[in-house]
Formats: structure tokens, sequence, C-alpha cells
């Protein structure tokens, strides 16, 4: 099992073969989660699409994934 180190600003780094093996991307969300002694992370499984930047947007489906990105964000505020 892999070790890693909790930083000054308690920090962690995944090890790179749990990042290649999840295919985890710079700036992708993780959920963590408390399960007795242990911290479990997991990719998370958002609600709201992937953009696709060549596509334009109608202002409701910009409305529509801005009230879902929110209503994510909020559970996260814990």
């Amino acid at each position: 099992m892999p070790l890693t180190k909790v930083t000054r600003n308690y920090q962690i780094t995944i090890p790179a073969e749990i990042r290649r093996v999840l295919e985890i991307k710079e700036g992708e969300y993780l959920d963590v989660e408390l399960r007795g002694d242990e911290i479990v992370i997991r990719k998370a499984q958002l609600e709201w699409p992937t953009l696709d930047l060549g596509r334009d947007f109608t202002p409701k489906e910009i409305e529509v994934n801005t009230r879902k990105a929110l209503m994510e964000a909020s559970k996260w505020e814990e």
C-alpha cells in the first residue's frame, strides 16, 4: 500500500500509481468520507455535465447547469 504524508497545510498527494489506475486528472473533484477511523477518497460523480467548449449553450442550458452546480457545491460546505 502506498504511503503519503500530510503537509503543513493538511494536504496529501495521491500516489502516482493510484492516480493512473483511477485516471484522476488535475482539477477533478473527489468525494471524501469518514468511515470509522478511515478516510475514504473516491472520484466524485458530479450531477452537472462536462462542458463541450466547442458548442454554444442556450441561456436556459446555462441556467439549469448553474443551478445543478450550485446545489452540488452546497453539499460540500458542511
